[in-house]
This record gives C-alpha cells, structure tokens and sequence, in this order.
C-alpha cells in the first residue's frame, strides 16, 4: 500500500479520568504505531470541548473516582453525546476502561438509586455493589486468540443487555459482577472492561488489534507491518504465569 497511514487518537478527560495509568494505554497506542512508520495524533478533549468531524479513529476514555465521573457524565450528556452515538453507529473503534466503560452504558446507578445517564453505545448497565472487586484478572477475549491479564478494582456490577456480547469470559477474577463470569462488552466496535494494569502494555497483541481494526475503517483491508515483539511477549507471558500463580 502506496498511502501513508495516519491514526487520529481522541484522549476523553486525561484530566478526570485517568486515575490508573490510563496514559499508559495512550503511549502503547502510539508507539506501536509508529513503530510501523504510522503517523499518529493524539487530541485530548475535556469538560466543555467538542469534538471534530471525521477526525478520530479511536476514542479513548480511562477512569476516574465518583465525583469526576458526576461531572464527566453531564459533560457528555450535554456536549458529546448525540455525535458520539452517531461515531458508534459508523463503528468507529472505542475503548473504555472502569468508568469509562460504564458510562459507554445506559446508567451507572449508585447505592443511593441516583442514576448517570450514559452514552448508551453499549448495551450495558451498571448497579454500585457493597463490596470490592479487587485483584488480578485473567480471561479468554472473544475476538483475539491470546488470553489477557490486567487487575481490577470497581465496586460496579455491570449487566449486559441484548445486544452487547462479553468482551471476554473470566478465567481468574470477577470480572463485570463476579456472579456470570462475563468481562467487559464489545458491540459494533466498542470495547468496554474493567481491565486495568494498564492493559494494553500487558495485552500487545490487542493493542494491535485495535490500531488494524481503526486503520481498516478509513483505508481499507490491510495487514500490520510485523515487529518483533519478543520482550513484549515475554513480558505478557510472565504477567499470565504470575496471575496463575496466584490463585
């Protein structure tokens, strides 16, 4: 292929939400980008910023604690919302991580009943648990052929509706309520989970598959260019192995 592939990043609230690393997944992102000789820009958009047309090819949203997810929700209900939906429809590739990941939902409901409304681009709900989901976790992706390894820590029990499919079935862990043995959520191309670690360091492999999956959106059917991936791999493998270990 002759055309210069380009990648257009959109950071939601590196400010509110980025809590656990999630500059991590954004640095992954671009480095094994441009270790094929992809040109990327990333674009972080906060409280009040709207979002340009025809620009993003992933849509990335980590997590926060409670109070900034209260007023990232009114953000996106009053700002981002309606375009959202329509980038979601055209099955631009979305990644949600915890917080993010709920609000991709219809609702986070607190343990009070107040409900924030959510984009509703997964169809998933989400209900504050009394206790802690917290540790290691290890599970079957259903898109890839490689397992992937993070560590969860959320209170939230997120159920998934019709038209949502699991991002993943939990090996080790609790992953979405710790009851159905389901992680995360993917529907046209949003992903959703509660995977943090951050996940794409851990997981190179789905880091490329979203860069593949954005880059077929805008230029078609094509394949990476190879790079060794020998320590990443190494590293993966060792954080499985210890995760397994462990339980």
């Amino acid at each position: 292929m002759n055309t210069k592939l380009k990648l257009n990043i959109t950071w939601f609230y590196p400010k509110e939400m980025s809590t656990y690393g999630d500059r991590g997944n954004i640095i992954t992102l671009v480095k094994r980008a441009t270790w094929r000789d992809i040109e990327v820009k990333v674009e972080e958009i906060g409280l009040k910023e709207e979002l340009r047309p025809d620009w993003t090819d992933i849509y990335f949203f980590g997590g926060g604690q409670d109070q900034s997810q209260i007023q990232v929700a009114e953000d996106l209900k009053h700002y981002k919302k309606d375009f959202l939906n329509q980038e979601a429809d055209d099955k631009k590739v979305f990644l949600g991580i915890c917080g993010g990941y709920q609000l991709f939902g219809h609702y986070y409901r607190d343990s009070d009943g107040n409900e924030l409304e959510g984009l509703g681009i997964l169809d998933v709900t989400t209900t504050a648990g009394k206790e802690r989901m917290t540790g290691n976790i290890l599970i079957e992706p259903t898109f890839i052929k490689e397992k992937l390894v993070g560590f969860e820590n959320h209170s939230g029990k997120t159920v998934l509706g019709e038209r949502a499919k699991p991002f993943g079935n939990v090996i080790i862990g609790f992953g979405n309520n710790g009851k159905d043995r389901t992680e995360g959520a993917i529907e046209n191309n949003v992903h959703g989970c509660y995977l943090h670690g951050p996940v794409l360091p851990k997981n190179p492999l789905f880091a490329d598959y979203l860069i593949k999956l954005a880059l077929q959106k805008r230029f078609g059917d094509l394949d990476l260019k190879f790079i060794n991936d020998n320590e990443e791999n190494l590293a993966h493998q060792t954080a499985v192995e210890r995760t397994l270990k462990t339980h």
